[in-house]
């Protein structure tokens, strides 16, 4: 997480984030669903939109807020950073973490975000700009597909700084994605804010508002599962991850006296 940049640049950050990656999520989906019927065709053109559009909203807007976009990212990076700062192993990043406060003011500002989105795709699509979606997810296997890929994006947006590469969080995250919409039964919401949002829209990329609750729960517990195995991966000491590479090699033993040089 990025605490340079003052609280309300970065909630502007967040909510300007989220609502452009709903507004891909949902405009891709209703061109698609008008350029073809080809239900396979639908979602390739609908995560292939996604995947570029959240890679390019990570690179841009990363270095202002961290480019959470998701309230379950803002609570992991909270419970990581509080952990490592009860045990004295210093911040994330040498922060320990948003405080309260902040993770208050960034799901905000990520819920607002994601609904204006909603909006905002519905009025270039000249589709009604609020209107509750009737697509119905309410299944135990679709909450079960919403916690795999919940847990496996907390793991990777935790791990890649604890391995040194957080350099390459744009393509990782993006590229998980991607690659969720088609691994899980879910097509993978995976984030709390958008799935409030895409209620909002009658559309393809929709979810009824009755089948909100329980994907929202699975996305809960997805962050629940996503912390135990990243502390049972990583250990639960955060250390002072860097984005610049691998670490440096020990430096080389100095030969003793009187012994030759290699």
């Amino acid at each position: 997480m990025t605490l340079a940049a003052p609280l309300g640049r970065r909630a502007a950050a967040e909510f300007t984030g989220t609502g452009a990656l709903v507004a891909v999520v949902v405009g891709s989906g209703v061109q698609a669903n008008r350029l073809s019927q080809d239900a396979g065709v639908q979602l390739l053109a609908n995560s292939t939109a996604t995947v570029f559009g959240l890679g390019v909203l990570i690179v841009l807007l990363g270095p202002v807020s961290g480019a959470h976009f998701n309230p379950v990212v803002t609570v992991a990076a909270w419970a990581v950073g509080r952990r490592s700062h009860d045990g004295a192993g210093g911040g994330h990043g040498g922060s320990g973490g948003p405080r309260p406060r902040e993770v208050a003011v960034y799901v905000a500002a990520q819920t607002t975000g994601a609904i204006c989105g909603a909006v905002l795709a519905d009025a270039m699509f000249a589709e009604p700009l609020v209107r509750w979606s009737g697509h119905e997810r309410y299944a135990p296997h679709l909450w079960l597909g919403e916690a795999v890929a919940t847990a496996g994006l907390i793991v990777l947006v935790l791990g890649l700084p604890r391995v040194r590469r957080a350099h390459l969080a744009p393509v990782a995250v993006a590229s998980y994605i991607g690659a969720a919409y088609w691994f899980t039964s879910s097509t993978s919401f995976a984030n709390p804010a958008v799935t409030a949002g895409r209620s909002l829209t009658d559309t393809f990329a929709g979810i009824a508002p009755g089948s909100v609750p329980m994907f929202v729960v699975a996305q809960l517990g997805g962050l629940a599962v996503g912390l135990a195995l990243f502390g049972v991966l990583f250990g639960t000491r955060l250390g002072r991850p860097t984005a610049a590479g691998p670490a440096p090699a020990p430096p080389r033993p100095r030969p003793r006296e009187g012994s030759a040089r290699p």
